[in-house]
């Protein structure tokens, strides 16, 4: 009998005939596999894939997942995770008529002032499913109406503002776009929508009060060039005159430094105020930052804090507990500020009506030693 001639083409047919172990014949399910690299953008076609689940119930769970069982939601997270899908917000916003966006201003992001209340508001939005836009909009007036545009142009669900429109444009913009605005950290008659702050007249009044009652005669004040500072001294001042710490026709000495401040120019503020008023005996400063400028140049120069300056700040800062000495300040409660400024975003969006809100949270004097 002839050799059987062997082509590798072609199974040995006695191996062909043996049974494949069941085990052997099993192949991953296609359910199980990730979109190759290459084909494509991930859907969320590939997500219910993955998880073996139908499309609609993936979106349930990215949109109401409230609404579908603890074990759905966590097999479809687990699916996300592997596929590396990201939700297309853009689409889901023309759908719905939401961007789950909220943008909020700041006049610097240079500045650690607004910190305490970014850090709780963007905890409150995210806990309701929003996220924080955040934008630099500056001081200066010119700017504010450009920045508006950029914002309202990306169609956020609501605008938070670290400050008070400074505009009629931009109150326009703002009124125009229909949907819920909070004007922050400060305080006027005439809000664009709701409002949550404090008045700054008030808090610098009350620093004058404060250094009459501790004997202070002879009050100076660095202040960084930008409106609420502008406006604390200028409460300072009024309060100032009243209580026959400066004449009643004059103006508190004052240096005015680019904001946002630094400590150097707290410095150089502090060495020319003391060339203009040798006798100075109290220091009033737009900032704590500016403060801790005007603590170190007041070492330098020999003057004793708070035997020859006393030294008042404004923010109360982290680190102005551990200046040498502890600086006292102006505490505003940021959280306070953050909390109630999502809350009043929220409440609207979910079909409160809160229009005219305004709630004051005031300010606390913080007495240390350094006055």
């Amino acid at each position: 009998m002839a050799a059987a001639r062997y082509n590798p083409a072609y199974p040995d047919p006695s191996e062909a005939a043996l049974p494949t172990p069941p085990t052997e014949r099993r192949s991953k399910p296609a359910t199980s596999r990730a979109p190759r690299r290459g084909s494509g953008r991930v859907t969320i076609a590939d997500v219910a894939r993955v998880a073996g689940m139908s499309m609609h119930t993936v979106s349930r769970v990215l949109n109401a997942p409230e609404n579908v069982p603890e074990r759905t939601v966590k097999l479809i997270h687990d699916a996300i995770a592997q596929t590396g899908y990201v939700q297309d917000l853009v689409a889901g916003g023309l759908a719905s008529g939401r961007s789950r966006l909220v943008a909020v201003t700041v006049p610097t992001l240079g500045s650690p002032v607004f910190l305490e209340a970014l850090q709780t508001l963007s905890l409150h939005l995210s806990r309701h499913g929003y996220q924080m836009m955040l934008t630099e909009s500056g001081y200066e007036p010119e700017l504010e109406v450009p920045a508006l545009q950029a914002i309202l142009g990306r169609r956020p669900d609501g605008v938070v503002m670290m400050r008070t429109v400074l505009t009629p444009t931009g109150r326009t913009q703002l009124r125009a776009a229909r949907i819920p605005v909070v004007e922050a950290w400060d305080w006027n008659d005439d809000p664009v929508d709701m409002l949550i702050g404090f008045s700054h007249e008030a808090a610098g009044a009350c620093v004058a009060q404060f250094l009459s009652e501790t004997g202070r005669r002879r009050p100076v004040a660095v202040i960084g060039n930008d409106p609420r500072a502008g406006r604390r001294l200028q409460g300072f001042t009024a309060a100032a005159r009243k209580l026959r710490l400066i004449d009643a026709d004059a103006d508190t000495p004052h240096v005015l430094i680019p904001a946002p401040a630094t400590m150097g120019a707290g410095r150089s503020g502090l060495a020319e105020l003391l060339s203009r008023v040798p006798d100075a005996d109290a220091v009033v400063c737009s900032t704590d930052m500016i403060a801790m400028g005007v603590l170190l140049e007041a070492a330098a120069l020999g003057r004793q804090v708070p035997g020859d300056l006393a030294v008042v700040g404004f923010g109360d800062q982290a680190y102005a507990a551990a200046t040498t000495p502890p600086l006292t300040t102006v505490r505003i409660d940021g959280s306070l500020i953050g909390e109630q400024a999502a809350r009043a975003i929220i409440d609207r969006l979910d079909g409160q009506a809160n229009e005219g809100l305004r709630v004051d949270v005031g300010f606390t004097l913080m007495r240390r030693q350094s006055a």
